[in-house]
């Protein structure tokens, strides 16, 4: 069993052969930390997703340095030319074009084949959409799921939207502003209009904009306008009903009595006379495990 097993002391940064993981502003280019100035000025080069607007946050900051561009087109290649750079002793940072490295872009692939190479992995932590949306929703936080871009193809898309529609944790998703409206039409289909959303365009930025309340309230809002900027969405997980929760507490009562020794029989039995509940129901429930 290999275990992976990384220790440094920070004494000083960038240390050699590291991977530096920064995250860069998702808008106000202010957002950017004093620790990440300092690595990207000073690591032997920075890989990023367009070196043009790379260049538009260094020109900020008066930072010169060696831009590697790095993206989903040409990931692959670029690869093995920064596992090269880290085994000789050089830093690398990777950045994307806003936020955290490796959400919805071919940063992971990078950090896992550098981990494999058994080098060092470091993160500069910084700005991200999703987590800057949640916790500005006001919806429920401590347990979510973040889906990022939904496939296109239309019955992985339909997978992922039936999955929303029954879903009790938040929501997180990206998507672009020219298939907002498409997007909130299907999840109006599949979660009823009354589902509660958040929708926040252009984050950080001067014209930062929160549209929530409900999906049909939100498309309302959407319809006659030109959408620009990058979206980000919060939606509301589903509520569970009262015969829900009873039924799931009746299934876990049932499953107990049975792993205690008791036939099928004895425990819906038990259980209807202590829940004043028909026989029957406690079998379906029982199928239905």
């Amino acid at each position: 069993m290999n275990i992976n097993s990384s220790l440094s002391h920070r004494s000083k940064e960038p240390e050699n052969s590291a991977l530096y993981i920064v995250g860069t502003p998702i808008g106000n280019l202010n957002d950017l930390s004093f620790r990440a100035i300092n690595i990207l000025k000073n690591v032997s080069l920075i890989a990023c997703e367009d070196t043009r607007q790379t260049l538009k946050l260094l020109n900020r900051y008066e930072i010169t340095n060696t831009l590697l561009s790095f993206n989903m087109h040409n990931s692959q290649n670029r690869i093995s030319k920064i596992i090269h750079e880290l085994k000789n002793q050089k830093s690398v940072a990777l950045v994307s074009d806003a936020g955290m490295p490796s959400i919805c872009d071919p940063g992971e692939d990078l950090i896992k084949k550098v981990k494999s190479n058994e080098l060092e992995v470091i993160c500069i932590p910084g700005p991200c959409a999703a987590i800057t949306a949640l916790v500005s929703s006001g919806l429920p936080s401590s347990s979510f799921i973040f889906m990022g871009f939904l496939p296109k193809k239309k019955t992985e898309r339909n997978k992922f939207l039936s999955e929303i529609s029954k879903s009790e944790k938040t929501i997180l998703l990206y998507e672009s502003p020219y298939r907002l409206k498409k997007l909130l039409i299907e999840l109006r289909e599949h979660c009823g209009g009354e589902r509660e959303i958040q929708v926040f365009r252009e984050l950080t930025k001067i014209h930062e904009e929160n549209v929530g309340n409900n999906l049909n309230m939100v498309l309302n809002f959407f319809e006659a306008q030109e959408i620009k900027g990058e979206i980000t969405l919060v939606i509301k997980g589903v509520e569970m009903q009262d015969e829900e929760l009873n039924n799931l507490s009746l299934k876990k009562e049932l499953i107990e009595l049975i792993n205690a020794g008791l036939s099928l029989s004895a425990a819906s039995r038990y259980l209807a006379k202590k829940k004043s509940v028909k026989k029957s129901i406690i079998y379906n429930l029982y199928e239905d495990l």
